[in-house]
């Protein structure tokens, strides 16, 4: 079948049913209509229209041999680095379109997918573990251009090293049977972004320790599958009006908590279970972290791109361009912007073939800038708001320039080249991605995005070439044992 409309994901969506739980109740009726996520599966629909755009198809498509049908092109397995650069402008297209700001478009999990299928390899032959059965998943999701959710995240109970559970009424997911038909998974996973909107979720769990027993497998279900549940935060979409909340009436995202109760996981969705070393292996060799960086590091690049035309606007709308300080203030976006983009360049130029003849993105300058955006992003907010100043407190509706106060409005809201309506509008955006609930949990989303920030140093560290380094200063100071 190949790629699908935007009408077609959403009718398949509705279909589903899947159980959703917002604000202590059941959600019912179709889920596209529904007003905590209606906003953000429209613009979701309209990147899938993306692919069928005449003019847009083949930079977002591309074949197989067998399929006469077209394929996203977020799921290409790369074999040059021209291939790689495609992936690039594609995911540049499906990001420009939403201003970086849905971190869950379908390009990241396809992408996911993609990478795994891509480095099933590694657990051919191995105990417990079924690469065929990644491989059939990712021939699935490409044919019928299926929208993925995944959850890594265990409850934070106990965040401590030697945490145990009672098996036996697991708080996190946990194996608690085996049978003939599959897994039966018990307990709960945490921040699925999107979960319940999506067509599957994508579950991968490691042990955190050598207590916890059980703890590694992973698998992928439909969304509606038997015994799972999504249980909503609070939605932060301010309103209907997009003149009031234009960011979040487009791209709240939801997250939610993923409850298993006693769910079945077939056996030919399985991908491994019970099998610590296979597990180590496959994390530590596959290619999904050069491939989800990719793609993160191009959304955040046009994210960074829209934050600066903000910025700037603000500039010229109240004109203090002219004062050091506020040159200053954008020159850090400026520079955190050509960083990222300098890194996503050399990550494409240093580009190697995997053993299984894969393109992967050069993993460390990826690594770098998934250690710079967590840093920069909640700076270029608080800019905003340095820049914004008190015109980001005082901001009418829309309701009240429909009003009688109009007149007032219009008087005393006024910018020098800009009316009062499309000030406020410009100054409502800055809001809304700054400082209202929508645009906080962008800065803590952009802050965990890949974890911890301590751990992905430490990652870093580990992973950088250094010996040449200190070799060098050995052999200057002519250091001998």
């Amino acid at each position: 079948m190949g790629i699908i409309t935007g009408k077609a994901f959403l009718d398949r969506l509705n279909k589903l049913e899947n159980e959703i739980w917002f604000n202590g109740k059941k959600v019912v009726g179709k889920i596209s209509e529904h007003p905590a996520f209606k906003g953000i599966l429209k613009e979701k629909a309209s990147l899938y229209d993306l692919q069928n755009d005449p003019k847009l198809k083949e930079e977002m498509t591309f074949f197989l041999p067998e399929h006469i049908e077209p394929i996203g092109l977020s799921y290409m397995q790369p074999k040059t680095k021209e291939d790689l650069k495609r992936r690039r402008k594609m995911m540049e297209y499906w990001a420009r379109f939403t201003h970086g700001l849905m971190g869950r478009s379908p390009d990241y999990m396809n992408t996911a997918i993609m990478s795994l299928a891509s480095s099933a390899a590694i657990l051919r032959g191995k105990e417990n573990c079924f690469p065929e059965n990644i491989q059939s998943l990712y021939k699935i999701a490409m044919e019928h251009d299926l929208s993925f959710t995944h959850t890594f995240i265990t409850p934070q109970v106990n965040r401590s090293q030697f945490y145990w559970e009672a098996p036996e009424n697991p708080i996190s997911a946990k194996i608690v049977e085996r049978n003939e038909q599959g897994l039966i998974i018990k307990g709960a996973r945490l921040l699925a972004t999107q979960g319940g909107l999506t067509d599957e979720v994508l579950v991968i769990s490691a042990p955190r320790s050598f207590f916890d027993s059980d703890g590694e497998f992973a698998f992928s279900i439909p969304s509606n599958t038997k015994g799972l549940k999504f249980i909503c935060r609070e939605s932060f979409v301010g309103g209907e009006s997009a003149f009031d909340h234009p960011l979040s009436t487009r791209y709240e995202e939801m997250d939610s908590i993923v409850v298993f109760d006693n769910v079945l996981v077939p056996w030919d969705r399985v991908f491994f279970y019970d099998n610590v070393d296979a597990v180590t292996d496959f994390m530590n060799q596959n290619s999904f972290n050069n491939f989800a960086y990719h793609q993160v590091v191009t959304r955040q690049i046009v994210k960074t791109e829209f934050i600066l035309g903000i910025a700037q606007l603000l500039i010229e709308t109240i004109h203090v361009g002219d004062y050091q300080h506020i040159q200053e203030k954008v020159s850090e976006i400026i520079i955190g912007l050509e960083t990222m983009k300098a890194l996503l360049e050399k990550s494409e130029n240093d580009a190697e073939l995997d053993k299984w003849g894969y393109m992967r993105p050069s993993p460390i300058p990826l690594q770098v800038a998934s250690n710079i955006f967590p840093r920069i992003y909640p700076r270029f907010s608080e800019i905003i708001q340095l820049i914004g100043a008190s015109g980001l407190i005082s901001l009418p509706t829309e309701k009240a320039f429909n009003s009688e106060i109009r007149a007032d409005l219009d008087q005393y809201l006024q910018a020098e080249g800009m009316n009062a309506e499309n000030r406020v509008k410009l100054f409502r955006l800055a809001w809304d991605l700054t400082m209202s609930a929508f645009g906080t949990r962008q800065t803590q989303y952009e802050r965990y995005f890949f974890g911890d920030p301590i751990k992905l140093s430490s990652r870093l560290y580990k992973n950088y070439e250094k010996d040449q380094h200190t070799a060098d200063v050995i052999n200057f100071l002519n250091l001998k044992n």
